[in-house]
């Protein structure tokens, strides 16, 4: 009964990602899509590349930190390849927490984790993604008031307000974790709450990868709109923020819907193509081998006595 339900939900996902596209592209040609494309310069597709490698490197941290909070710190090159492969599929199935989780799962199991430990850092890396998202927000408004969100009908001054009101929210964070030392219980679940330092390193590491994310999506657009970086910034931010709500697989549809509206210039669609190329497809196109090839390597290793989780079997 509960997966059918699933495939219920995920299928009207689609359908409602397939008609934000419609809605979101349907009033372009290819020609029109096409040739928004060829107007981005090579060397602007080239560096907005190089910040999406560096949220990936950001992301990457979010294990590391996650890792460290549980007290099960690894290599970096395994957190990297567990973030990185199980990122470059959650960001394209969405539901991260469940579709990333299950293969962040995958690998964290075989390397001595206990199903709760992993629990743990999926929840440590969905905080890390709330704080950078709104500390990326809060700095914008607050930097540049007057630019930005125009959906949400606000002047200067309460744009301002906003701003520090959302900067507010990873202060009370840091100083919250800096002096609650006491576990914090959900029934049988002990959630202890990060020392002050990994804390300020969520906060860093999260606004980080949004910064160069947005910074990503910035260096395509300046092929069309004279926006600066925090316009594009904010923009990018409520964006993501509906795309997160809407549970749409990559947030396909909504986040190119987004985005036309907080920034209106009609060429800017091929910007729109390129990044979601960028930053969702050609991860996935190396993610799902790295999946695989992974999937293969263990199976043909047998993990050793002293990494073996408790209750799991040995691999073939």
């Amino acid at each position: 009964m509960k997966r059918h339900l699933i495939r219920i939900v995920i299928a009207l996902a689609v359908c409602i990602a397939a008609w934000l596209v419609y809605r979101a592209l349907g009033r372009y040609s290819i020609a029109d899509i096409s040739a928004s494309m060829d107007a981005i310069p090579a060397v602007r597709i080239a560096s907005g590349f190089a910040f999406v490698i560096a949220s990936y490197v950001c992301l990457s941290w979010f294990d590391m930190l996650g890792l460290k909070y549980v007290g099960k710190p690894l290599a970096y090159r395994r957190a990297a390849l567990a973030s990185f492969t199980a990122l470059s599929i959650g960001h394209n199935i969405g539901v991260a927490a469940l579709s990333s989780g299950t293969v962040r799962y995958r690998f964290y199991a075989r390397w001595g984790l206990t199903g709760e430990q992993v629990a743990k850092i999926i929840l440590f890396c969905g905080v890390t993604v709330a704080l950078g998202l709104v500390t990326l927000a809060g700095l914008a408004l607050v930097l540049q008031p007057g630019q930005g969100l125009e959906l949400l009908e606000l002047d200067e001054g309460a744009k301002r307000l906003l701003g520090f009101i959302l900067l507010a929210a990873p202060v009370l964070y840091v100083g919250f974790c800096a002096k609650v030392r006491k576990p914090l219980r959900l029934r049988s679940w002990r959630l202890e709450p990060p020392s002050a330092g990994i804390a300020i390193a969520q906060v860093t590491v999260g606004t980080a990868n949004f910064a160069c994310v947005a910074a990503a999506l910035y260096q395509l657009m300046t092929a069309f709109t004279d926006a600066g970086y925090l316009e594009v910034a904010a923009a990018y931010v409520t964006a993501m923020l509906a795309a997160i709500l809407s549970h749409v697989p990559g947030g396909l549809g909504v986040l190119e819907a987004a985005m036309l509206s907080l920034m209106p210039a009609s060429a800017s669609i091929g910007a729109l193509v390129v990044f979601r190329a960028l930053y969702y497809f050609v991860p996935l196109v190396i993610g799902v081998p790295l999946l695989i090839a992974s999937e293969a390597y263990y199976r043909r290793r047998p993990v050793p006595s002293a990494q073996q989780p408790q209750g799991q079997p040995r691999e073939a």
